[in-house]
């Protein structure tokens, strides 16, 4: 395969998923649309790099040139880095300035590069050193809990937490999760009903915008086609 993907879940509230990534002789790819921000670590040609990539407002085309090996930190709803404004990071990202074999700087300090399966330990020396914050009605909110303050303020929290206004949260995470239900068999009317679109058009729209494939393509892959990047289901937080 020329993208092998795994990913797993988190015991940590600041995060949302841990992956690792594989791609061989993959010159484009089709990186679909994403609510959340990541930290995430590649090698390339023998070259370590680190980077934040911001959250993905719709699918677009990316570069995969040459062979590389790569991992990353999906970070939860409502998890920021007050010195990096997420809002700058929206369809973007930031390199780190200085990667070793061992390190990468982040904020103006060194911090060690983790392997995929103790990605945690980085994400609790983050937490230590004021890095990494968390504001947990951002969460709550985005999968549908109740508001404890005026709805401005929330959604103001949101914007600060996320880069993204509530409602767009909800309509990536409603296209992802319509795409892996197709990829699995199951029929678009179904999907539709299950999801919450209005009905196939309406379901057509978002997967265009945000998944860059059609119900055909999810359903009926074309081998031919560029990889898309990773997609699963996205889970509400409450029932995990």
């Amino acid at each position: 395969m020329p993208i092998e993907s795994e990913h797993r879940g988190s015991d940590s509230p600041y995060v949302a998923r841990v992956w690792r990534g594989r791609a061989s002789g993959v010159e484009r790819m089709t990186s679909v649309a994403t609510s959340t921000w990541e930290l995430v670590f590649w090698e390339q040609d023998g070259v370590r790099h680190a980077a934040v990539r911001g959250p993905e407002t719709a699918a677009s085309s990316a570069d995969a040139v040459g062979d590389s090996e790569s991992f990353g930190i999906t970070f939860a709803h409502g998890t920021s880095m007050p010195h990096l404004p997420i809002g700058a990071l929206v369809d973007g990202g930031r390199g780190s300035p200085h990667v070793t074999a061992r390190t990468f700087l982040l904020r103006g300090e060194e911090w060690p590069i983790p392997e995929a399966d103790d990605a945690e330990m980085l994400v609790e020396r983050l937490v230590r050193g004021g890095v990494l914050v968390r504001d947990p009605l951002v969460e709550e909110v985005v999968w549908g809990g109740a508001a404890r303050v005026g709805s401005r303020a929330v959604q103001r929290r949101v914007a600060a937490a996320t880069g993204l206004t509530q409602g767009a949260i909800r309509q990536i995470e409603r296209a992802r999760e319509a795409a892996v239900l197709l990829g699995a068999g199951v029929p678009a009317l179904d999907v539709v009903h299950r999801v919450g679109y209005y009905d196939q058009p309406h379901l057509a729209r978002s997967l265009r915008r945000f998944i860059g494939r059609t119900a055909t393509q999810l359903r009926r892959p074309d081998p031919a086609a560029d990889p898309l990047s990773l997609l699963y289901k996205p889970e509400d937080p409450a029932r995990s």
